[in-house]
């Protein structure tokens, strides 16, 4: 037996050991079966061995046919491996992006990462980053995907009941072909041009609708259909809630239509209607809430351009009740948000985004927002109870790309409001603005 064979059979050994160790102590029909299926495949390697060293390749020295049959072997052997250990068609990436945040009101400055979103609740200065994401994606020969995406303390699973650490767990079967397909799961909302993953924002924070008008996550099941330029997505869903309440049965509906133009420019709109967590009742009950928005896109050159126009109202949850009947009134908004970048260099961009918020009705009241919260700046002031404040934010940034992998961020931000709602810590008075200063790391892989 020449070398090469000896190679073979240590490598086939080498994968076959574990299996025959626990059949010699377990008597079990599957570690059977796949102890057969293991020397059967030596059995084949040493056959086909044995043919390719009988049929030298023309042109090629015996030596030069011995390596070669020992490259294709060995490349054959790890795929072999690799589908065995089930890594066929599996992806991992992931990043991490430790960030400095500076706020003038809150009077805090340093660096934040991983800390529990929960800790002073979800803010825009304490949103979806300084962040570490680990995002597995596997798929199967058959078409299916299955999708798990890891953010400890600073995902959707976080906000959803405090402890989970899954910002995604889906699949996406197949149905009468690769175009249209079965989705469930838990899936991340899909609204507006921003995106949870740092990889994919030119800035450090987000926009104020996406903080503070979009719903976090679906759990449920549904769609998605691709024809030509159109992606649809549909789902009946329990919109953020991984399970619900005792007398809660509605689910809502959520939906989201994508248009690729082109290369360079689309859009999409996405909205939900149906019943939800109403934040201004006492006992958190749900009630009736609509949304609907609509964005878009053009990159080309060294411009980036997009836009996201928002409405939504919510039944019952408005934070000032009627004054006259002490009864709950609905929560209504709407909102605009537009960015451009431009790259200056190939690696040096510069950012601006402007951010704007109507909610003055009823004392104001947003998504998930039901009460007063003075570091936002969202609510009405003690001597204006009717009237909520109409927010608007200033960013200007700077991304530099240092390779492949890594951007840095600069972001300088100026917050403002209609009415004197953000809270200065310091003397206990109420402003109008706030500033916020931040910068990111970006590492991903």
């Amino acid at each position: 037996m020449n070398k090469l064979k000896i190679g073979v059979l240590a490598a086939s050994i080498a994968w076959a050991w574990p299996s025959l160790s626990f059949a010699e102590t377990t008597p079990n029909e599957a570690l059977a079966a796949e102890l057969r299926e293991l020397k059967a495949r030596m059995a084949d390697l040493e056959k086909r061995l044995a043919e390719t060293e009988a049929k030298p390749a023309a042109g090629m020295t015996p030596d030069q046919q011995s390596e070669f049959n020992r490259i294709a072997l060995k490349a054959e052997a790890l795929e072999d491996s690799r589908d065995f250990m089930g890594l066929k068609g599996l992806k991992f990436s992931g990043y991490i992006d430790p960030s400095f945040v500076w706020n003038r009101d809150q009077d805090r400055a340093g660096f934040q990462f991983l800390n529990a979103i929960g800790q002073g609740g979800y803010s825009y200065d304490n949103g979806y980053f300084a962040t570490a994401m680990l995002d597995l994606l596997k798929e199967t020969d058959s078409g299916t995907r299955w999708h798990l995406t890891l953010a400890p303390n600073r995902g959707a699973g976080a906000l959803l009941d405090g402890n989970s650490i899954v910002q995604e767990a889906s699949v996406s079967l197949p149905l009468t072909d690769l175009q249209t397909r079965l989705i469930a799961g838990q899936i991340p909302d899909w609204s507006g041009y921003e995106f949870v993953p740092a990889t994919q924002n030119k800035l450090v924070t987000h926009n104020l609708l996406f903080d503070f008008t979009l719903p976090i996550a679906y759990t449920g099941i549904g769609l998605d259909v691709l024809r030509g330029k159109w992606e649809t997505k549909v789902m009946l869903a329990n919109m953020n809630s991984t399970i619900r309440a005792p007398r809660d049965k509605a689910p809502v509906l959520a939906y989201r239509v994508d248009y690729s133009k082109g290369e360079f420019n689309g859009f999409g709109f996405a909205g939900v209607h149906g019943k939800t967590t109403n934040f201004a009742s006492a006992d958190l009950s749900d009630s009736r809430v609509d949304t609907f928005e609509l964005d878009g896109y053009f990159i080309r050159g060294a411009w980036t351009v997009q836009g996201q126009l928002s409405v939504g109202r919510q039944k019952g949850a408005a934070i000032t009740p009627d004054p006259d009947t002490g009864a709950a009134r609905d929560a209504k908004w709407w909102g605009a948000s537009a960015l451009a970048a431009y790259n200056f260099t190939p690696v040096l961009a510069g950012i601006v985004r402007a951010d704007y918020i109507n909610n003055h009705k009823n004392g104001g009241g947003l998504l998930g927002y039901g009460v007063a919260d003075d570091r936002n700046g969202i609510g009405p002031t003690a001597d204006a109870p009717e009237r909520g404040a109409n927010r608007a934010a200033l960013s200007l940034g700077l991304l530099y790309n240092f390779n492949l992998n890594t951007s840095f961020k600069l972001e300088f931000r100026n917050d403002f409001a209609s009415q004197p709602v953000f809270l200065d810590v310091r003397t206990g008075a109420y402003r109008k603005h706030n500033q916020l200063l931040g910068g990111s790391m970006v590492v991903s892989f």
